[in-house]
């Protein structure tokens, strides 16, 4: 029987896909030891820095794929275990506590890009689905305010994880205030959160600001 022949396309892709991976595992190893370069990053990886700026073309599009991994692997497990919670409250809070756990590990990846705000509110929107139930569950048993909706937690998130994940912020630090973070939630006592004009911009684009003036 004679030998399939060879498809130099898929090859390609398949080749493609490794080199990809291995410079996202690369960035997550460089930028978890601290402050990282481009070079270094395609160094780790094995390829050079054509290969890199091919997959990304520029340090945003690096944080954006190792912040997708980290919640691809490491938080979406967590969101799927706390669908059956009996406390989503609680579940919420832990969600937040490890996101900010695996940012401040890759100790680097605030710092790398200019615009990490923007980055990382884009990849948490792609969990907003998945964390609607738990949310709602939270809403349901009356500890959570109920004008809190899916699509504000990433910029919730962000908010308050963006500044505590600088190095040499303080764990005990970290734990007080997303403590006092998440009391902002409670139904009690709250005020009436006022109506969101998307026209007027939102937090990515106040963050960007504040980075870029600095």
């Amino acid at each position: 029987m004679a030998n399939t022949p060879s498809r130099p396309g898929r090859a390609r892709r398949v080749d493609a896909r490794s080199s990809a991976e291995r410079i996202v595992a690369a960035g997550r190893t460089v930028l978890g030891a601290g402050e990282g370069s481009l070079e270094q990053i395609a160094a780790e990886a094995g390829v050079g820095i054509a290969t890199l700026y091919r997959h990304f073309p520029n340090r945003e599009a690096i944080v954006r794929a190792v912040l997708d991994d980290l919640l691809e692997t490491d938080l979406l497990p967590l969101i799927t275990d706390a669908a059956a919670s009996r406390h989503p409250r609680r579940s919420l809070l832990d969600i937040a506590t490890r996101l900010l756990e695996l940012i401040t590990e890759e100790r680097g990846l605030v710092t790398f890009a200019g615009n990490f705000a923007d980055v990382a509110v884009e990849a948490l929107e792609r969990l907003s689905d998945s964390l609607r139930p738990l949310l709602e569950r939270a809403q349901e048993q009356g500890e959570i305010r109920a004008d809190l909706t899916a699509d504000d937690i990433p910029r919730f998130l962000v908010m308050g994880v963006a500044g505590l994940a600088l190095p040499g912020t303080a764990p005990s630090t970290r734990a007080r205030f997303i403590a006092l973070l998440f009391d902002a939630l409670r139904p009690a006592n709250a005020t009436p959160l006022p109506p969101l004009h998307t026209a007027e911009g939102d937090l990515r684009t106040a963050l960007s600001h504040v980075s870029h003036s600095r």
